[in-house]
């Protein structure tokens, strides 16, 4: 996993002024705290459903895709085997395939850091990075979101699993709605015109019809998967 900063290259460029590395460097810290604090919820749940502290860290360290993480543990704990919850993690984590595959002539990273970069392909550091106009901005998001997410994230799962019962239900503290928060600042500069705005509407209302019926993580694949259609069929210029 990444420090965040040593990993970055190259510093500055003529399209990165130090000014808007910093600015980068903010946004992107802010959105790793937002998301970060929310382990703790994931070691308190973790450790609830009967996995013990050193699981919880490791799932949180090797896995480190927390929709997934969640499945895994829900999974485990409503009785089924350790392969049942591997299989429905490993089909939420299937997005961060497609993210890594238009992340990486954007990343243009050396072979040798490609697998490092593969494994903090999120949902926030991709975000972050695929909106940026250079190779060097695109860098800096990616590797500052996705680094501080890993080391928060890690850190707030520890102290979630060691307070276990103590913590109580952590979403009674709002840390779901700061993650929430945190996607939508990410989304609002994506929907400055009207097809991307009913894209975002189309998908929100295919999400929430689902989320009563389906499990955990399945309306977010429909609704990714409704975007990527309307992106599909829609004409050349209005892309």
């Amino acid at each position: 996993m990444p420090s965040p900063s040593p990993t970055i290259e190259p510093p500055h460029g003529p399209e990165n002024p130090p000014t808007t590395r910093r600015a980068l460097v903010r946004d992107s810290w802010a959105v790793g705290a937002a998301t970060g604090v929310y382990g703790l919820s994931f070691g308190a749940v973790s450790v609830a459903s009967g996995l013990s502290t050193l699981q919880t860290c490791l799932l949180s360290l090797v896995m480190f895709t927390g929709a997934s993480q969640f499945a895994f543990v829900g999974v485990v704990a409503s009785g089924a085997s350790p392969f049942s919850g591997a299989a429905s993690a490993l089909l939420l984590g299937t997005r961060n395939t497609f993210y890594g595959i238009g992340l990486a002539p954007r990343l243009a990273l050396r072979p040798a850091r490609r697998a490092l970069a593969a494994h903090v392909v999120i949902d926030e550091s991709s975000a972050m990075a695929v909106t940026r106009p250079d190779t060097a901005s695109v860098r800096t998001a990616f590797w500052h979101t996705g680094g501080s997410v890993f080391l928060l994230w890690n850190l707030a799962t520890l102290c979630g699993a060691l307070a276990g019962d103590a913590l109580g239900d952590p979403r009674t503290f709002g840390l779901d709605a700061a993650v929430g928060a945190a996607f939508l600042a990410l989304l609002w500069p994506r929907l400055g015109t009207a097809t991307n705005r009913r894209v975002a509407l189309v998908a929100a209302i295919v999400a929430i019809t689902l989320v009563p019926a389906t499990p955990a993580g399945v309306p977010v694949l429909v609704a990714g998967s409704v975007a990527l259609l309307v992106g599909l069929l829609s004409p050349e210029e209005q892309r």
